[in-house]
């Protein structure tokens, strides 16, 4: 964590530096060009954030292409394109994930193929806990709902269980 922190306060200190510029500026054209600053290191700033959480959770050969495509989209639409672009990438990359993870805890074969293919034990762990929340979603959507309205019986579903169960057939890290 020590790492982290002469990056952070390097950070701060940029911001508050332009900061500090804008503010004692004796024009309002060069108050503005400050602000104006401050606005692009911050999108940068958001970009590179956004690039680093999704190499963490594991879109390692994807990030570097969502990171330039956020980019652009900010440069296009603004920060709630970026936003937006993060928030259906999450929503269609996780809808994925927890599909599979049902199709897998109900046993069929080709879900696993297809986590041993792309998965070490690490880095499905990382988007286990990412995608939780749309997890539940999809089972819910996908289990509970129908068997309610054709009242048939439903799978119980035990997450932990597939964890535990990834543990022992996908290759550690």
């Amino acid at each position: 964590m020590r790492e982290y922190r002469s990056l952070a306060l390097t950070v701060i200190a940029i911001f508050g530096i332009i900061l500090v510029g804008a503010y004692f500026s004796p024009t309002f054209h060069e108050q503005k060009t400050f602000l104006e600053l401050f606005i692009l290191l911050g999108s940068l700033l958001f970009i590179f954030s956004a690039l680093v959480i999704f190499a963490i959770i594991g879109f390692s050969s994807f990030s570097l292409y969502l990171a330039i495509f956020l980019a652009a989209v900010m440069g296009m639409y603004g920060i709630e394109g970026a936003l937006l672009v993060t928030g259906m990438t999450y929503l269609i990359w996780g809808s994925i994930f927890a599909m599979e993870v049902l199709l897998f805890y109900n046993g069929l074969k080709s879900a696993q193929a297809w986590f041993m293919e792309r998965y070490t034990f690490k880095s499905f762990k990382n988007e286990y806990y990412a995608f939780y929340p749309m997890l539940m979603f999809a089972y819910f959507f996908l289990e509970l709902v129908p068997s309610l309205l054709y009242r048939e019986s439903f799978l119980k579903f035990k997450p932990s269980k597939v964890l535990e169960v990834m543990e022992d057939i996908l290759p550690p890290a």
